[in-house]
């Protein structure tokens, strides 16, 4: 794969307006600006399109055929996986009351038409900010920090079966010495890449993927999809990250770092190992039990040489 792939795209923002006139207008005028729209003419394709793709910005008309703004609003705020993305309300709607409703339903911003359109954009710009800064891992564009705890929590007090992937890389250090850490985080990067494929081509449309930090990884899905998604990530990992080595490290299937007392070592290429935690066989409810099972799991599936996944299927004792 070449590196400049693995650039962040776009901002992708959804466009939610049943006025195909305004719609294509505001389509227009953010198309200008280097962001990449779509339109929804109504809340239900909104809320399908906002599950399915996670825009990293939603512009919302409350007067729509069907389910109006607030229910749009309501699901969006309800799924773990676009309850960070800021919802913009662009309405005809001036009456404070109205306008006390959208924020008290955790809008992000409020304008009326007619609107200028340099202050629309200006405000869109501050909300992506807002977004990558404090929501966002700066590297992979991915949800980070609180929203990957609060993502984890919310399935842990759900009681139906789930399963959380919980990567990361082998060999990344050495990987990192002999290439720089620059390097390193094209590696990084690679394996958001590779993860969020897989979990569109195997996974559910409300699947969850979060980067923890560093090569640390997880992706919440369903027991069903998990060894899909896992043989998934690992087969494109080992295919397309040997365009990240010379050809001499690719030929000889290894790489040649120093260890900590200066001496030469010979490492294998960085492999990915998944642990993967579920609630099929035991109940886990606490963070500090999940963190514990996650880590033993994830030990297992290091053990194993090369890329690999390890399914935790034991009992509650």
């Amino acid at each position: 794969m070449d590196i400049a792939t693995l650039e962040a795209p776009p901002a992708s923002i959804l466009i939610v307006e049943d006025e195909a006139p305004v719609a294509h207008m505001l389509s227009s005028t953010l198309a200008a600006e280097g962001y990449a729209p779509t339109i929804a003419y109504t809340g239900e394709d909104a809320i399908d399109f906002a599950l399915r793709e996670q825009p990293q910005l939603i512009l919302l008309d409350l007067m729509l055929p069907g389910i109006d703004g607030f229910d749009v609003v309501s699901a969006i705020r309800a799924n773990a996986r676009t309850t960070h993305i800021p919802v913009m309300v662009l309405t005809a709607r001036h009456d404070i009351s109205v306008k006390m409703r959208a924020f008290a339903s955790k809008v992000d911003d409020y304008m009326t038409k007619p609107f200028n359109g340099q202050e629309l954009v200006a405000r869109i710009r501050t909300q992506l900010r807002h977004l990558r800064e404090t929501l966002l891992s700066p590297l992979t564009g991915l949800p980070s920090g609180l929203r990957v705890e609060h993502a984890i929590a919310e399935q842990l007090r759900s009681p139906r079966p789930w399963a959380i992937l919980y990567l990361d890389l082998d060999h990344f250090k050495a990987y990192n010495d002999v290439y720089g850490p620059l390097r390193g985080n094209d590696l990084i990067r690679l394996l958001g890449h590779v993860t969020s494929a897989s979990q569109h081509a195997e996974g559910n449309a409300n699947d969850f993927l979060g980067h923890i930090g560093g090569d640390d990884f997880i992706l919440i899905t369903t027991p069903d999809r998990m060894e899909p998604v896992s043989r998934g990530i690992i087969d494109a990992w080992d295919r397309e990250s040997r365009a990240l080595y010379s050809l001499e490290d690719v030929s000889r299937g290894s790489l040649v770092a120093r260890d900590r007392q200066g001496q030469e070592q010979v490492y294998p290429l960085v492999g990915v190992s998944i642990g993967v935690v579920t609630n099929l066989h035991r109940s886990i409810t606490t963070m500090e039990e999940f963190s514990r099972v996650a880590a033993e799991i994830k030990a297992q599936a290091k053990a194993i040489p090369g890329s690999s996944y390890y399914i935790d299927r034991r009992g509650n004792n």
